[in-house]
């Protein structure tokens, strides 16, 4: 159990909630963001407040591990996002629990769970839902499942992210700019 994970994503929240206060949406979506400023540039940062999806994960009863951006703030990156990235493993019993988490947080396009990735919306977050099947670069990511981290609130929250090391491989597997640049702020973590 890791006590500041969760107040740190509250805070990043609280945050971005700030920072996008006066912006004005312009129609870009997280699938549209630029590699160099990530999702944070597009309009999911506007009301961008994935709490209630990871309740209702736990609700359901999800394995699912916290990935990406949101995996980094859960860290201690500063780097604010738009989109909530998770990696599940791909059975059926996972995929029962994620579709019962989407509809309780009012997904209205379910995505396809028998891709290895897929994209979703739900009130307050987007992102994607991918599967060990999907390429990363090299990266055994079922096994980042296993070494996944916990975290639990004082709200009872219970959140499942990557592990910092995992996640650094991630970021250097990926290697877009804001990868590399994400990933050097994690690896200034570690060293902390």
């Amino acid at each position: 159990m890791t006590d500041t994970a969760i107040p740190r994503l509250r805070e990043a929240v609280r945050r971005t909630g700030e920072l996008t206060r006066d912006r004005t949406p312009t129609g870009r979506r997280p699938g549209d963001a630029d590699v160099h400023d990530g999702t944070f540039a597009t309009d999911g940062a506007i009301g961008f407040d994935p709490l209630p999806f990871l309740r209702a994960l736990q609700e359901a009863g999800s394995g699912a591990v916290v990935v990406g951006q949101v995996a980094g703030i859960m860290h201690g990156s500063v780097e604010p996002t738009g989109d909530l990235d998770l990696l599940w493993d791909g059975t059926p019993a996972e995929a029962r629990a994620l579709r019962a988490a989407l509809t309780a947080a009012g997904c209205a396009e379910p995505p396809d769970l028998g891709r290895p990735v897929g994209s979703y919306r739900v009130a307050g977050a987007s992102g994607d839902l991918c599967t060990p099947a999907v390429p990363w670069g090299g990266l055994d990511t079922a096994a980042c499942l296993g070494r996944a981290l916990t975290a639990t609130d004082a709200a009872g929250l219970t959140v499942r992210y990557v592990a910092l090391d995992d996640l650094i491989r991630m970021r250097r597997a990926l290697g877009r700019p804001k990868d590399h640049r994400r990933a050097d702020e994690l690896e200034l973590l570690r060293g902390a």
